[in-house]
């Protein structure tokens, strides 16, 4: 009987493969109970020799081959190792290798029988969700009933009237602070999760079941929207209505200019909230009036309390003791990075007071979107720095048709900025709180068309 064998030299990472012959005279009538449990073709040793004295010719071969193998140069057994062309001198035997593998025809899930099939819950065979998509999809099949569509209700976009929803003014977010500072409370913050899906409806909208979801039991009928939805051009109004009727339920007070700053007094203290959309601040010169609306907020709605405020509507806000301070410093490095002027050479003053800007008609036309799309960036800069206000509305005027030399103001604009990026508003708590008024006029003063200007702030 003639056996390969091999060793693995753990100390020099080598492997190397003898040959060693051995005679083992094997019984010609085995009678062993093993051979019925087990094939005999499946048996390693001879059964009719006790394991000791096999244990006993095993040791006396490992020692023998272990000593050829100690004996034995390291030529390198890795050298040419990815060498295709080279015959290595070993043939590997493919007789030995089984070339069918049998399968059961009848196909088993592991899931019946761990578990009953009548106690699974959901469907087997669909995908894995996660409890986020679980819990979308029952808001989804709260907000839409299956219902078949109402003789004449096929005219689409008309069944509404009202879509308008109040929303607060960057202007308001200013005053806000001010007013927070002056009566030294802090303001905090919270964000309202999927606040459309809050709101109800009061028209009749029905949708078509989207293409890919169609109910194969009712294919031809729609959803009736019983909640709004986004996309839909009554959700923003809806959602407003159904804050302002909690807010006010609950001892809140609507202003009576800006609708979306809800007023709660309680004796001497005072509350205040101010909404946009689905992000809320508020405050109180009381902390447990805070404390008890968190709480009436998290009761009625998904709230994700954000603590103190830090960043709102793209102001950078700083409360500090003795005020508040904000600022759009970020701001103004993402739009030097957006029209590439981080490399620019400063300016100190964002116009030239002795070089007014004209139509310049001869002029060279330039890019009118670039040129649009940085007069918008810099209009939703001035809600904290002012002192580019007169700078941005001189260049507003030649959007129509834009010239070098106005994108050239434009320009001296942004060097300013470089120049002073950290820049904002102080809003000292000692300081009184008293809203003064500005006004000047003046006669054919308007350099291009001779026209009279009256201003206010």
């Amino acid at each position: 009987m003639e056996l390969m064998m091999s060793y693995e030299d753990v100390d020099s990472a080598r492997l190397i493969s003898t040959t060693w012959i051995n005679t083992i005279a094997v019984s010609p009538s085995p009678t062993l109970k093993i051979h019925k449990d087990s094939p005999k073709g499946q048996i390693l040793r001879d059964p009719t020799i006790s394991s000791s004295k096999q244990e006993g010719r095993f040791k006396k071969a490992f020692s023998a081959q272990q000593a050829m193998v100690d004996n034995l140069p390291n030529d390198g057994i890795f050298n040419g190792a990815y060498d295709d062309d080279e015959d290595m001198g070993v043939v590997a035997n493919f007789n030995n290798m089984d070339n069918t593998i049998v399968v059961s025809p009848i196909p088993t899930f592991r899931i019946h029988k761990d578990r009953p099939k009548g106690q699974i819950l959901g469907d087997p065979t669909s995908v894995v969700q996660t409890r986020g998509k679980i819990q979308k999809a029952s808001s989804a099949q709260q907000a839409l009933v299956l219902v078949d569509l109402p003789y004449g209700k096929k005219e689409e976009g008309i069944d509404y009237d009202e879509v308008f929803a109040p929303v607060a003014r960057i202007e308001a977010i200013r005053l806000f602070l001010a007013f927070a500072s002056y009566m030294g409370f802090t303001v905090y913050q919270m964000d309202v999760k999927s606040a459309f899906l809050y709101g109800t409806i009061e028209e009749e909208v029905y949708v078509h079941q989207p293409p890919g979801f169609v109910d194969p039991a009712h294919p031809n009928k729609v959803y009736k929207v019983i909640k709004a939805l986004y996309g839909l051009h009554q959700a923003p109004r809806a959602w407003y209505e159904t804050l302002s009727s909690f807010l006010m339920e609950n001892g809140f007070r609507r202003g009576t200019i800006d609708k979306t700053l809800f007023i709660k007094k309680k004796k001497s203290d005072i509350m205040l909230v101010q909404v946009y959309v689905d992000d809320i601040i508020f405050g109180s010169t009381k902390k447990s009036m805070c404390t008890e609306f968190e709480e009436c907020m998290h009761k009625r709605f998904q709230m994700s309390s954000m603590g103190e405020l830090t960043f709102f509507l793209g102001l950078q806000v700083k409360q500090q003791p003795d005020g508040i301070f904000i600022s759009q410093d970020k701001y103004v490095a993402d739009i030097l990075k957006k029209f590439d002027f981080l490399s620019i050479r400063t300016a100190t003053t964002p116009i030239e007071s002795n070089k007014p800007l004209v139509k310049d008609e001869d002029g060279v036309d330039v890019d009118v979107h670039v040129y649009r799309s940085m007069i918008g960036s810099l209009m939703y800069l001035t809600a904290s720095r002012p002192n580019i206000m007169f700078a941005v509305c001189a260049c507003a005027r030649f959007q129509v048709t834009p010239k070098a030399s106005h994108l050239n103001a434009v320009k001296r604009i942004f060097r300013y900025l470089k120049h002073q990026p950290k820049l904002g508003l102080w809003y000292p708590r000692d300081s009184p709180f008293e809203l003064e008024a500005y006004s000047d006029s003046d006669y054919g003063g308007a350099s291009l068309d001779r026209k009279s200007t009256t201003g206010g702030c």
